[in-house]
C-alpha cells in the first residue's frame, strides 16, 4: 500500500491538473502546495518518476501518469465518501469534514470503504458537490459556469462549492448558497467587484458577493 506521504503528492497533483491552464505542473507550485521546500518536492517528484506514477522533466515540470491518476483518483474516493459519511451518518458540519478526511483516508479499509458506499446508496457526490470518482475511476464532467459566468437573470442551481475553507463554507451555509440551491444571478458591477444574486423565493433579500467569492460557486442552468 502507497505511504501518505505518495498518496497526498498525487492527489494534490491530480487536483492541481484539473485546475491548471497547462500542463506539467511547475515544481514551484508543488511545493507551495505541499508547504514544503522545493528541495523536498523534487526529491519526492524523482521517486514517484521511478514508481511510473508521474512523468518528470526538470525544466518544465511533473504531471501525473496513467497509474498515478489511477492512484490519485482512487485517494479522492476515499476522501469524498468519507466527508459524505461525516456528514449524513455522524452528524458533522460540513466545514468540519475535510481535515477529518485527510486522516481517515490513508487508513480505511476497502470493505469498510464499500460499506459505506453502499450505506449512502453510491452517491455522486460528497457535501460540498465535489464529484466522487467511481469504483473504476470514472468521474462524470461538471459544469465549468459560475456565479461570474453564467447569463444573467437565468434559473441556475448550485452543483459545487470549489472554496473548502472553514469560514467560507460557514458563511455559504448562513446564506443558504448550499449545492441544490436555485438562484438568478440578476447584475454584475466590475467597478464594485460585486455580484448580486436572488436565492429562489427569496427576491426581496438579494446577497451581494465579491467577484471572487462568486468564482468559487459552480452552477448549472435549470
Amino acid at each position: 500500500m502507497p505511504s501518505r506521504t505518495i498518496e497526498n503528492y498525487l492527489k494534490q497533483l491530480y487536483l492541481a491538473e484539473q485546475s491548471a491552464q497547462e500542463l506539467p505542473i511547475p515544481m514551484g507550485r508543488l511545493a507551495t502546495l505541499m508547504n514544503v521546500v522545493p528541495g523536498t518536492a523534487t526529491a519526492m517528484v524523482k521517486a514517484l518518476a521511478d514508481s511510473g506514477l508521474v512523468d518528470y522533466s526538470p525544466r518544465t515540470g511533473v504531471q501525473l501518469s496513467s497509474a498515478g491518476s489511477k492512484l490519485a483518483l482512487h485517494v479522492l474516493r476515499r476522501h469524498r465518501l468519507i466527508e459524505l459519511f461525516l456528514v449524513k451518518i455522524v452528524g458533522l458540519d460540513w466545514s468540519e469534514v475535510h481535515d477529518e478526511a485527510e486522516e481517515l483516508e490513508h487508513v480505511i479499509s476497502e470493505k469498510l470503504l464499500a460499506r459505506i458506499d453502499a450505506l449512502l446508496d453510491h452517491p455522486a457526490t460528497d457535501p460540498h458537490g465535489d464529484p466522487i470518482p467511481t469504483v473504476g475511476g470514472h468521474v462524470p464532467p461538471e459544469s465549468v459556469e459560475t456565479f461570474v459566468t453564467c447569463k444573467l437573470n437565468r434559473s441556475v442551481e448550485i452543483t459545487r462549492i470549489v472554496d473548502q475553507e472553514p469560514r467560507f463554507l460557514q458563511f455559504v451555509r448562513q446564506c443558504k448558497l448550499v449545492p441544490g440551491a436555485r438562484l438568478m444571478v440578476r447584475r454584475r458591477d466590475e467597478q464594485a467587484d460585486a455580484v448580486t444574486i436572488d436565492l429562489a423565493g427569496n427576491s426581496a433579500s438579494p446577497i451581494t458577493l465579491s467577484t471572487s467569492a462568486a468564482a468559487k460557486f459552480l452552477v448549472r442552468q435549470v
